[in-house]
């Protein structure tokens, strides 16, 4: 059974937690003690006597404002598939905890509150989606009790959406209308809204493909561990541990180690401790060669006519997500995957007006939430590709060197 990773984003109070409870109420993945729980501690209560928020609100600052805070994670299933959810803030000044729960994310799911239409912080997540290359995005059209489940009123939503889409370069947009709260169109079809006649959420989120997501034509391997046991019965064993971020390889394949620029030969590739022909993305794999060359964590392993970019100078786009400011000739560690490296921000390009997405001038600093193209120097080389072409290995973060924080995070160009 596969695992679809998704979040939910939209403004304050669009419903985004009332949502999520929706589906865990609905899918029965929740236990018995927690309903008596949340059904003693519900202000707010809907037709089966509970608040479904408070199972995603779980800090008490959001309990008690109402809002949501952190990113809250949950986890259910059905007998479909397997759902990790994240639920993101809605305040401005939290967009920095959206980006890191969309960063891994296949799917997103845009709220709108069918009174409000797309606003501001619509825009603001599109531009994240669009940026973090999130495959798939729903946009769910919230509240639609409130405005009469109106067809109408859909779609002037979806019209006004879709020039934002195609501003962006959003493709694969799904839209759903629906009552988060009543429950319509989250696991049934809504009867309410019978002009309607696309799949209902949870059905759509149980069959949308996400294993053609993943990047099988180039090969990348990052080493994270070298397994040398040294006993008497392994005396000579030397393996390379790490997942396969993307492509496959195969026992026989010529791969060149980077950034030395050495060639070599794979001839074992083991996967769960069995001995494999062949191993892909995302296995976890131990992958052994011919040569006995220095290789060290964050070394990586590509095909010798697939190659990925390597670079000191990197053009970049940061979201930073710092309340102090990002300072031209600031000092970090890049943290790409494995490897770690110290690294200069030389030069800020400029703003990226997050609602026009405009340029914007850099003269006065980059502050928390906005978003630049920098130019950033790394001590020693850095393998990757680009983010647009290969979005697994062309992501990293900017971490302070005296707290060991997130500053930002970084797309590679």
């Amino acid at each position: 059974m596969d695992i679809l990773r998704f979040i939910t984003a939209g403004s304050v109070d669009d419903g985004k937690s009332t949502l999520i409870g929706r589906l865990l109420y609905d899918s029965k993945s929740i236990l018995v003690d927690q309903l008596e729980a949340l059904e003693k501690q519900s202000k707010n209560k809907n037709a089966d006597g509970i608040d479904l928020a408070l199972l995603t609100d779980g800090l008490r600052a959001e309990r008690e404002q109402g809002i949501t805070i952190d990113v809250a994670y949950r986890y259910f299933s059905t007998p479909k598939r397997k759902f990790i959810i994240a639920d993101a803030p809605g305040h401005v000044q939290y967009t920095r905890n959206m980006i890191t729960g969309a960063s891994n994310s296949s799917l997103i799911i845009i709220l709108i509150d069918a009174r409000a239409g797309v606003i501001e912080q619509t825009r603001r997540h599109s531009i994240i989606a669009s940026l973090l290359k999130i495959p798939h995005v729903v946009v769910a059209i919230n509240k639609m009790d409130l405005v009469d489940f109106s067809e109408e009123r859909f779609n002037e939503i979806k019209a006004d959406y879709e020039k934002v889409a195609a501003q962006l370069d959003i493709k694969d947009i799904t839209y759903v209308p629906i009552s988060a709260l009543l429950g319509d169109n989250i696991v049934d079809p809504s009867e309410n809204m019978p002009w309607y006649n696309g799949q209902a959420l949870l059905e759509f989120l149980e069959a949308v493909e996400v294993a053609s997501d993943i990047n099988h034509k180039d090969p990348r391997f990052q080493v994270q561990y070298v397994i040398r046991p040294q006993t008497a019965e392994l005396h000579d064993y030397r393996g390379y541990a790490g997942q396969i971020i993307s492509g496959v390889y195969k026992v026989g394949d010529k791969i060149k180690i980077l950034p030395a620029a050495i060639e070599s030969t794979i001839t074992k590739i083991e996967v769960g401790g069995k001995e494999v022909n062949e191993a892909f993305a995302p296995q976890a794999a131990v992958l052994h060669i011919a040569d006995d060359i220095d290789i060290s964590r964050g070394d990586t392993f590509a095909h010798v006519n697939n190659l990925p970019k390597v670079a000191s100078e990197i053009q970049v786009v940061l979201c930073w997500l710092d309340n102090k400011p990002l300072i031209q000739g600031n000092k970090y560690f890049l943290q790409h995957k494995g490897r770690l490296v110290k690294t200069i921000v030389r030069e800020v390009a400029y703003k990226v007006d997050v609602n026009t997405l405009e340029r914007i001038p850099a003269e006065d600093g980059v502050k928390l939430n906005e978003v630049v193209h920098a130019t950033i120097k790394t001590a020693a080389p850095l393998v990757y590709d680009d983010f647009a072409t290969l979005s697994d290995y062309g992501n990293a973060i900017l971490v302070d060197e005296t707290s060991n924080s997130t500053v930002a995070a970084v797309l590679l160009n």
